[in-house]
């Protein structure tokens, strides 16, 4: 074990509330239990998450760190007793539980994984929460084949444009939203065959004349609210539904009779509480599926803005105004 400090630079939710209670603290430096390694963070992902963690609606499971924080990458610094895989040296990049904002941070060594070849340590950092939700949602939940055709909401978010890429290089016909035409010609240029800017444009006629009225196979949504209908609507017979958020609320009144008459399924799971052992099945699904297209940079994850750790605060005012394309990431 390298010398390690005895405090760190956190960022620390001083109240629910605005941005502007992301404050800079000091903590001491978390030590790593079994099976965990210890993490000098050189870079961490801000994703909505920690937005509804900062306002005081999803709070860290049992254990976990209070800090905001679920994705990093940086630097073994120290292994705890039953490590084998890392290396107080090697680089990585992991999926946390919380407690990304800071200068340090623990994680489970199963929920760690090696950075792709090519990535630096900000594109690694963009990886974790948006790759592992992505895929264990658009492919394992929603089963999405090659040839079939999908329809992702929030297009240009850390999610949207990672769900784009990925599905395009499995096969997939692929159909976006966004709120602007620029941000619609941006994930076209992705891999979307259509961006549909919402503010303007139905997408549930967009995708049935795309599809000659039959709809698509699945949609990923985090809008939720009155989407929900639609979304039932815009599905093909068969057809899959999968949340992951609920940014317009959610509830709705719905009517499920297209739900039986089109044989539908309607899912969605959360990634941050399920288990170690949960997280890292979908860690090796994604190093044996997905690590190869990273590495060889076919696909990557797409960042629009990097924030010093310390302006925690502003990297949260840029997610909040939702005019940002891609990942946004504090570096430390």
């Amino acid at each position: 074990m390298t010398s390690l400090p005895n405090e760190m630079t956190a960022i620390e939710i001083k109240e629910f509330g605005g941005p502007e209670n992301l404050v800079p603290t000091k903590r001491p430096v978390p030590m790593p239990a079994y099976d965990e390694v210890l993490i000098k963070v050189e870079a961490a992902g801000v994703n909505r998450p920690d937005v509804l963690q900062r306002m005081g609606g999803y709070a860290p499971p049992p254990g976990a760190s209070d800090l905001p924080g679920l994705e990093i990458a940086g630097t073994v610094a120290a292994a705890g007793e039953g490590v084998s895989k890392y290396n107080v040296g090697d680089k990585i990049c992991a999926l946390v539980a919380g407690g990304g904002y800071a200068e340090y941070c623990v994680a489970p060594e199963a929920q760690c994984l090696d950075i792709p070849d090519g990535l630096d340590m900000i594109k690694a950092a963009a990886v974790p929460e948006t790759y592992f939700t992505v895929w264990t949602n658009v492919f394992d939940r929603g089963r999405l084949q090659g040839g079939e055709s999908f329809l992702v909401h929030g297009g240009a978010s850390g999610i949207g444009t990672t769900a784009i890429q990925l599905a395009k290089t499995f096969g997939a016909r692929v159909f976006a939203t966004a709120g602007s035409d620029d941000k619609c010609r941006e994930i076209e240029a992705l891999g979307a065959e259509r961006g549909i800017n919402y503010k303007t444009e139905d997408y549930g006629e967009v995708v049935k004349e795309l599809t000659d009225g039959q709809g698509v196979n699945l949609i990923l949504d985090m809008v939720g609210g009155d989407y929900i209908q639609r979304n039932i609507s815009a599905l093909a017979v068969e057809g899959r539904l999968v949340y992951i958020a609920f940014l317009g609320g959610p509830k709705a009144d719905v009517n499920f009779a297209p739900v039986m008459l089109k044989r539908l399924t309607i899912t969605g799971s959360t990634l941050r509480p399920q288990s170690v052992e949960a997280k890292a099945q979908i860690g090796k699904s994604l190093e044996e599926k997905v690590w190869p297209f990273l590495s060889a940079g076919s696909i990557g994850p797409v960042i629009d803005s990097t924030f010093p750790l310390e302006k925690a605060a502003d990297a949260h005012r840029r997610i909040d105004d939702s005019s940002h394309i891609g990942k946004i990431i504090l570096t430390v």
